[in-house]
């Protein structure tokens, strides 16, 4: 055989193929070809997600259809808690206000003193990344309950370069673990899923935070310092303007807290000194009164690395922080493993759900699906067909731990919603049709607001009831939990 000649027949081929793509592309729709570029750098793996999907995504004792189309007609009955009973459900409408009541009495303590505080704690993937969502979320609580600050910020940040509502830069010395991809981390994580050391040896390590331009969080309000323990104790130096700090770490609790000045100021520097051992967790801010909205996006998160969580340092947070609403926003992720089967991943978020649960005891917990995800079929944008059996199943571990839910897919129009949403002048998403871009995060932001809300106006109502005397109707099956699921008669 002539090897010169199978050479040259081969390059011939391939370059004929590379001539006929180029030639091929002009001519085909534009859809075929994403216009965002990946940034491979900032892509994350959720180890945990990749677990679960090569132990169990193909088992055979799932079923493949996942949840069936009959419990879209079971009655969902709410068991009367203190007084308060909302409306049956179907699993098909399932909202669960029913669980979100000890938020909504918050809610309605703050509104008659406007001098409390309510926290939400905002868990989601890259729909969250660069505070898109959330920040719509925490301004619209804060117009109508009151509020300043940005909440809790982490040291470092895929996103930090990015996100309006606080600015920040950091020397890129630091170590950070995450839980995305750190199973076992030389100290526990914090409440943000992260812990970052100070590799402050050979050069400064800092971290410089200025307020951003978002409405209710032009200034840094009681900005507080938290950190882990460790056996050595170090210092930090915070400069605020012309003025240097010099404050100790006593790194004796699972979780410690330092105030840097109280009232308001637009920017500082912290340089750690000595701190190389102390796990440092990140920044509070926050006025003190009103809605607090704390966003603890994660690029690359299915939901599932909240199951390692350290009870005890969550619970410490939590003395410190007090949440009362704590929000899961995931699914993005698991869209992308071929699979129409979400089985292993209820099990695995129920197992997520209920180490929360263990974490934060009382708060109320919802659950947010999936938005809806365009894939290319026989060359046309459709709905990816993945999409509603992850949502369903999401609104099946949501039932199941006794958690609200918003059923983004639905919530933002259904089948071939993301299309509309990317097609639309201007446009409210991106061309990759799974990421919404600003104006469609506000808007995502302000559907999400409206459905909590509602939810309140109706507590306040069933609130006003009870205490005017109105008795509740009888509770048709009483149990110790608070929920109930009867069957129609044509399925039993």
């Amino acid at each position: 055989m002539n090897t010169k000649s199978y050479f040259f027949q081969s390059f011939a081929i391939v370059a004929l193929a590379f001539v006929a793509f180029i030639g091929f592309r002009q001519v085909l729709p534009d859809k075929i070809f994403s216009e965002s570029k990946i940034n491979s750098k900032n892509v994350l793996i959720d180890s945990l997600l990749l677990e679960a999907v090569a132990k169990d995504s193909l088992s055979v004792n799932d079923s493949i259809n996942g949840t069936e189309d009959a419990e879209g007609k079971e009655e969902i009955i709410y068991n009367n808690i203190e007084g308060i009973e909302f409306p049956s459900e179907t699993f098909e409408e399932y909202k669960g206000y029913q669980y979100l009541i000890s938020f909504y009495e918050k809610l309605y303590q703050l509104e008659k003193n406007p001098q409390q505080n309510v926290r939400i704690a905002y868990y989601g993937d890259s729909m969250t990344d660069g505070d898109l969502i959330v920040q719509d979320v925490r301004t619209n609580y804060q117009e109508r309950f009151g509020g300043n600050g940005v909440g809790f910020v982490s040291i470092t940040s895929e996103s930090a370069a990015s996100r309006g509502s606080v600015k920040s830069t950091y020397s890129k010395n630091w170590k950070t673990q995450s839980y995305l991809n750190v199973k076992r981390p030389s100290s526990p994580f914090g409440v943000n899923g992260h812990v970052f050391f100070a590799n402050d040896k050979n050069n400064a390590t800092w971290v410089q935070y200025e307020a951003g331009t978002n409405k209710y969080s032009t200034t840094l309000d009681n900005p507080t310092l938290f950190y882990g323990k460790a056996s050595k104790k170090g210092n930090v130096n915070f400069i605020i303007g012309k003025d240097t700090l010099r404050k100790n770490l006593n790194p004796s609790n699972l979780v410690n807290s330092l105030k840097v000045t109280s009232g308001s100021i637009k920017s500082f520097k912290a340089n750690f000194i000595h701190a190389d051992s102390i796990p440092i967790f990140g920044f509070n801010f926050d006025n003190g009164s009103g809605v607090h909205v704390d966003n603890f996006s994660q690029r690359g998160n299915s939901g599932l690395p909240l199951s390692i969580f350290n009870p005890g340092v969550m619970q410490a947070f939590n003395n410190h922080l007090k949440y009362d609403l704590i929000i899961l926003h995931y699914g993005t992720n698991v869209l992308n493993y071929g699979t129409k089967n979400y089985s292993w991943y209820e099990r695995g978020m129920k197992k997520a759900v209920n180490k929360i649960k263990e974490s934060f005891p009382g708060v109320s917990i919802l659950i947010v699906s999936t938005a809806d995800k365009s894939t290319k079929y026989d060359l046309e944008m459709k709905t990816d067909s993945a999409v509603v059996p992850l949502m369903k199943s999401q609104k099946k571990y949501a039932l199941e731990t006794e958690s609200g839910f918003v059923n983004l897919y639905t919530l933002m129009g259904g089948d071939g919603s993301m299309v509309k949403w990317v097609d639309e002048a201007p446009a409210k998403a991106n061309k990759d049709y799974t990421h919404f871009n600003q104006r469609g995060a506000k808007a995502i932001g302000n559907l999400l607001y409206s459905q909590l809300n509602k939810g309140y106006e109706q507590y306040k109502a069933l609130r006003e009831k009870r205490d005017a005397g109105v008795k509740p109707r009888v509770i048709r099956n009483p149990k110790a939990d608070s929920v109930s699921v009867k069957k129609d008669s044509v399925n039993e």
